[in-house]
């Protein structure tokens, strides 16, 4: 029983080790390319750098200049921070009220929030006049359009999680005299740590590497990163500079990598949380 138990344990880490070198292998290409001349990158992308193809940082220095990045990076890390801290202010807020009311106008509110995880694709068009019609097309403004395409997965999430908090908790705060807000901040808030976390990196993640909703809304511009790297380094005629390419994309990876690093141990812990239902 234990040899047949320790075989399969052995087999999944073996499956698991395999597929984790699967993802990491397109992440070790771009680096490894980022050091390589343009012209070998086309013929020879799985090889290692070598005297004659290694150019050193040039590609990062063509590529940062070319690209305006240092804008493009500041740019993107201010539309992220503001609406992530929207998305998980409000979000939060939101299910708490949700879940506490729990009357036939809030579970209205909730299916038609839920109703809102839908592909980009589908609202692009008509989503670009309503922002350029209300004036939203602005590095302020995306950060809205972003809350309102975050709200749906995150009330999701943070809803099944409130259902698990005692409501005996802020009847007591209630009790020692807090009002309903200052029972939310006191002591539910803290509360959705693991699930705020969780929340907090999903869109963390997707706002960082958006591409297309930026490219619509704020043009050519105020660009983000992703859009300043497809612009920059698409030359005439189809030529791309594939050595700056390659160069970006690691600068791009890199912060999102810290960030998820040092946040990873709350997604398993805030999903499986917010999939308590009660």
């Amino acid at each position: 029983m234990k040899n047949s138990k320790r075989i399969k344990d052995n087999a999944i880490f073996f499956l698991l080790s395999v597929l984790s070198i699967l993802f990491l292998v397109p992440i070790i290409i771009v680096f490894i390319n980022s050091f390589k001349s343009r012209i070998y990158i086309s013929s020879e992308p799985l090889k290692l750098p070598t005297s004659e193809t290694f150019v050193g940082l040039e590609n990062y220095i063509n590529g940062i200049a070319s690209s305006d990045f240092l804008s493009a990076f500041f740019r993107s890390l201010f539309i992220t921070v503001v609406s992530v801290v929207l998305i998980v202010l409000f979000a939060s807020m939101a299910a708490w009220y949700i879940v506490r009311v729990n009357s036939k106008i809030t579970k209205m509110i909730y299916y038609l929030l839920v109703s809102m995880i839908v592909p980009f694709q589908m609202v692009m068009y008509t989503m670009t006049y309503v922002t350029n019609r209300a004036n939203l097309d602005n590095v302020l403004g995306i950060t809205l359009v972003y809350l309102g395409f975050g709200a749906g997965l995150s009330v999701f999430m943070l809803c099944g999680f409130i259902k698990s908090i005692p409501l005996e908790i802020e009847e007591a705060a209630m009790i020692d005299g807090c009002s309903p807000l200052q029972s939310f901040f006191t002591v539910v808030f803290p509360m959705l740590k693991p699930t705020a976390i969780t929340v907090a990196i999903l869109n963390t993640m997707w706002i960082w590497n958006d591409y297309l909703l930026p490219y619509l809304v704020l043009g050519s511009d105020n660009k983000t990163i992703p859009v300043a790297i497809q612009l920059a380094m698409q030359g005439a005629y189809g030529s791309t500079d594939y050595g700056g390419f390659m160069a970006m994309l690691v600068l791009a990876i890199v912060p999102i990598i810290i960030f998820y690093v040092f946040c990873q141990k709350y997604i398993i812990k805030g999903v499986v949380a917010g999939a308590v239902k009660g």
